[in-house]
């Protein structure tokens, strides 16, 4: 611990974050779409799918650095492909655990592989792994922006019915939605956010970016414009929260992101248990 507060420094603070002020916009957009997402897979359970996706992404990422290609594109496409295959065997098995635990290992596996292969800067591995938003330039910030663009507002054009599907399957299929379609749309843009995530959070710690901040959501409030609402502002304070306090030390961005989202998912989760407690002794005393 003494080593990591020795390292704080605030000299030229404010040049230092105008270095990477690319990194500030584009967290905060990612943490955004983060924040939307994540309300759906909560309601799909669908938490270590999203780990199974970021295995193979990361495959995806090791494969083209490898071959000197670019990294966000290799990303991009492992998570892709993954999604749209897990979706498409959990549709035919009904078993999205079983088929995820089948595919994160060997996506794993072969990111280890090629990663080991790499003759390249250590760093660029170790990127793959944690993260490496600060050294985003012009060009990948506009494309991880307008990516995380086109994903919120895709969910949002689409947001009734698969809410709808999200909360209740049978009766939406019952009612004439298709599920199935849905299904694989979501997938196709779980797969798009998981893959931009990466870059922020890298492959091992996604779930911070994806998941948290909206399972911390769920535990406070109960009206979905609220919990959207907290899902994108402990999302985004997460993310950019994370790089402010990063360049002040040497210590990667990816640890700092984790820990904030998971204190709020502390601070949430004392407050969701001190709202059932007053909720079930408003109850006994009506009673």
């Amino acid at each position: 611990m003494e080593q990591i507060t020795s390292s704080f420094s605030t000299e030229n603070y404010w040049d230092l974050f105008w270095l990477v002020r690319n990194s500030v916009i584009t967290a905060a957009v990612l943490g955004l779409m983060g924040g939307i997402i994540g309300i759906f897979i909560m309601l799909r359970r669908s938490g270590l799918v999203v780990h199974g996706i970021a295995e193979i992404s990361f495959a995806g990422a090791a494969l083209f650095l490898l071959a000197g290609l670019d990294v966000v594109l290799g990303s991009a496409v492992g998570a892709v492909v993954a999604a749209l295959l897990i979706g498409v065997l959990a549709l035919k098995d009904k078993d999205t655990s079983g088929v995820t635990a089948v595919l994160m290992p060997f996506g794993l596996g072969l990111g280890i592989l090629f990663l080991h292969l790499y003759q390249g800067r250590s760093a660029n591995r170790f990127g793959l792994l944690t993260g490496q938003i600060v050294g985003v330039d012009d060009v990948q910030t506009r494309t991880l922006v307008t990516g995380a663009v086109i994903i919120s507002a895709v969910l949002i054009l689409i947001w009734r019915p698969l809410m709808f599907a999200s909360v209740d399957p049978q009766l939406a299929a019952a009612r004439g939605v298709s599920t199935n379609l849905l299904t694989i749309v979501f997938m196709v843009l779980l797969g798009g956010a998981v893959a931009m995530s990466v870059q922020v959070v890298g492959a091992l710690l996604v779930l911070a970016l994806l998941v948290v901040p909206s399972a911390a959501a769920l535990k406070v409030a109960r009206h979905p414009a609220a919990v959207v609402a907290l899902s994108c502002t402990f999302a985004v304070i997460s993310a950019v929260g994370g790089i402010m306090i990063a360049i002040m030390g040497t210590v990667p961005i990816s640890p700092y992101i984790t820990t904030i989202s998971f204190l709020f998912y502390l601070v949430c989760l004392l407050i969701g248990w001190r709202q059932r407690k007053a909720r079930h002794r408003t109850a006994v005393q009506a009673a």
